[in-house]
């Protein structure tokens, strides 16, 4: 891969890890260790994107190739790069964890390409220092979810880390689906994946827990000087101007998963970047049901923290721990608590003006209050698909009555026969009142459509679709996982030769292991 600049500012600037042994250990004083993946005993390319490969300088034919195989599966080290997994620690479900690290991810390098810097890094490609009791491994069905998901997410317009191969190793890997006792054999896989860097809230975290302020104090100029450049000032204005940067793009974050139904299912602090980006695609999946309540994480079904309703309270929560850890540096806790306490009330403006969009609303009115807590709570009262709902709203017409209304989103409805007497009531009331709202917007119906139909996907990377590829991959067929990475390409277009993809969720799913409920090893 000729093309490929290679330029190590992390490990060049930052202070590394002087053990080489690859143990698991506490590591001190150091924000990286330095390890080679493991070498995968018969790799395969699954899949590659061809446009991430573009972004970061890796040509078409290149993706061919032998080397292109073998440095993304941990085969072979690039020439002039030394990997290496990071230091740091988090809250996982709100509890203090200690040190935490790159357990089963390693940096290949950074890269250099058009002006931009890329972080590569291989997920499932082995034991790092960070390991904790693990083998740093990760298995095809996990890899396949996290491989189609980043590249959906992007597609979607929600800031994400990017997906650049998915290959099998060749070798088993032992995992417990469920965490309830039954271990099993699986097909092992790599997934390359790109972001700006891979720096967590838990990057910080651990520094300042630690006691480790010089090394807080030189990794937080670094991160300001290389990924927030706009950034300017006094240290301590510029530390400030780096929490606030740090919040708005956690915000517009979780705004897009909100918009388009997406619950991460593991919001821990070492699973937040500092970039505003959706990393660590575990447990996650898109709401089917409009159920706020819900989360896909097994390990997380009896207190719910990281329900999709709760998502923006986490990431003030979360946002609340980085500030914690930055304070050493600012010993000033006001500035850090306005930030805070903007964050929600900026969400809730924000959120309003997004969902009043997805609604095909784009002015602002009395009623808008009224039509948003009338339709959240009528949404729950009957199991209703939240992507086929709004994407069907667009259909509407000003002239419609509200039976030809109600019409056009009958498909949403899991149980039909339960839309009659009062809950049809209470649809037939809300649509009375969303009719006369949508009169009283300007746009024509053909101009409101084509807006709403920019924000309300018709395709999501629904749970079950990532299972039919994963099934399908496990007997050696990987059609599905090519047509669906296809298909999420252009979420927001009819696509009517895929019209099979525009449905609810089937029967068959509603228990399924991998459709409903994950563990956090999915």
């Amino acid at each position: 891969m000729k093309n490929l600049r290679i330029n190590n500012r992390f490990t060049a600037e930052l202070p590394a890890d002087p053990d080489l042994t690859n143990e698991v250990r506490q590591v001190k004083n150091t924000l990286f260790s330095y390890v080679n993946p493991t070498k995968p005993s018969n790799p395969k390319l699954i899949h590659a994107s061809e446009e991430v490969a573009e972004l970061v300088g890796i040509s078409k034919d290149e993706i061919q190739s032998e080397e292109f195989l073998n440095v993304f599966s941990g085969k072979e080290i690039l020439p002039e790069t030394k990997p290496f997994a990071m230091c740091y620690a988090g809250h996982q479900f709100g509890n203090w964890a200690g040190q935490l690290g790159d357990g089963r991810a390693i940096n290949l390098t950074e890269v250099e390409n058009n002006n931009q810097f890329y972080t590569l890094q291989l997920k499932g490609a082995g034991k790092t220092p960070y390991s904790r009791t693990a083998d740093g491994l990760a298995v095809l069905r996990s890899s396949i979810r996290e491989y189609l998901c980043a590249e959906a997410m992007y597609n979607l317009g929600v800031p994400t880390t990017r997906s650049l191969s998915l290959a099998l190793s060749g070798d088993q890997v032992l995992r417990d689906v469920l965490y309830n006792g039954n271990p099993a054999y699986e097909k092992g896989a790599v997934v390359c994946r790109v972001a700006p860097s891979f720096i967590r809230f838990g990057s910080y975290e651990m520094l300042t827990a630690r006691n480790e302020l010089k090394n807080l104090k030189q990794f937080v100029e670094f991160t300001i000087k290389h990924y927030f450049p706009e950034i300017t000032g006094e240290p301590k204005e510029q530390y400030l101007q780096f929490f606030q940067k740090v919040a708005d793009t956690t915000r517009e974050m979780i705004l897009h998963w909100q918009r388009v139904g997406f619950v991460h299912g593991v919001m821990n602090t070492d699973n937040m970047s500092i970039h505003g980006i959706t990393i660590d695609y575990g447990p996650y999946g898109w709401l089917e049901n409009y159920d706020p309540d819900w989360t896909p994480n097994t390990t997380d079904s009896q207190n719910r923290r990281y329900r999709f309703g709760n998502q923006p309270q986490v990431a003030q929560w979360n946002l609340f721990q980085l500030a914690n850890a930055l304070y050493p540096l600012i010993n000033e806790a006001a500035p850090l608590e306005k930030i805070l306490d903007s964050f929600i009330t900026d969400f809730e403006n924000d959120y309003k003006v997004m969902l009043l969009s997805k609604l095909g609303i784009f002015t602002s009115s009395e009623a808008d209050d009224k039509i948003i807590k009338g339709l959240e709570e009528i949404l729950q009262l009957s199991e209703t698909d939240m992507t086929i709902f709004f994407r069907n709203l667009s259909k509407i017409k000003k002239e419609d009555s509200v039976e030809q209304a109600f019409e056009k989103i009958e498909y949403a409805f899991y149980i039909p026969e339960e839309i009659r007497e009062n809950i049809l009531g209470a649809w037939q009331k809300w649509f009375t009142v969303y009719l006369k709202r949508l009169n009283s917007e300007t746009l024509t119906d053909e101009e409101r459509t084509s807006k709403m139909n920019q924000i309300n996907p018709k395709y999501v990377l629904r749970n079950y679709m990532a299972q039919l590829a994963i099934d399908a991959a496990d007997k050696e067929d990987y059609t599905l996982v090519d047509e669906l990475f296809q298909l999420l390409k252009n979420p927001y277009d009819e696509q009517t030769e895929s019209e099979k993809w525009f449905a609810k969720r089937p029967d068959w799913a509603r228990t399924k292991v991998g459709c409903s409920m994950l563990s956090c090893s999915s």
